[in-house]
């Protein structure tokens, strides 16, 4: 397993702050997810739900001809810590190459010290986000491999 650069730096800076900062700088990152585009929104049905989330949690995935993966949340606003997960996956991962995505080992969030802020059912959120993105994008992988 393998954490790509950019989550890499996510994940230090994280780890390097004092814990009464973790919870507004992880809070921060609630804003960095992007709406959804047009055709997402207008089709619900092209999400998947992510269940394991306390509140109603979607994601939607696309990977490019050159195999990089662009990621579509949806998280109501006032689910501020579910978005905020959301967010850290979007910035370490959104346009990286499918096989990056599928190499992040799926605790990456214990390093962050999230545990120090953030209850352990909120952290199986984090969790869940990522292992079913991993899953779609294998599945992706998968059906493009047998057309």
């Amino acid at each position: 397993m393998s954490t790509p650069q950019r989550l890499e730096e996510i994940i230090e800076e994280f780890s390097g702050l004092p814990k009464e900062f973790k919870l507004p700088m992880l809070l921060e990152y609630s804003r960095k997810v992007p709406p959804l585009p047009e055709y997402l929104a207008n089709n619900p049905d092209l999400l998947e739900q992510v269940h394991e989330c306390q509140t109603p949690f979607f994601l939607a995935e696309e990977i490019d001809e050159s195999g990089r993966v662009q990621i579509h949340f949806d998280a109501p606003q006032e689910a501020p810590t579910t978005r905020s997960f959301a967010g850290v996956v979007y910035e370490g991962l959104n346009g990286l190459r499918a096989e990056e995505i599928l190499a992040v080992p799926d605790d990456f969030y214990t390093r962050m010290g999230l545990s120090e802020v953030v209850s352990p059912l909120r952290q199986r959120g984090i969790s869940a986000i990522l292992w079913r993105l991993k899953k779609r994008v294998r599945a992706d992988l998968e059906a493009r491999q047998a057309s």
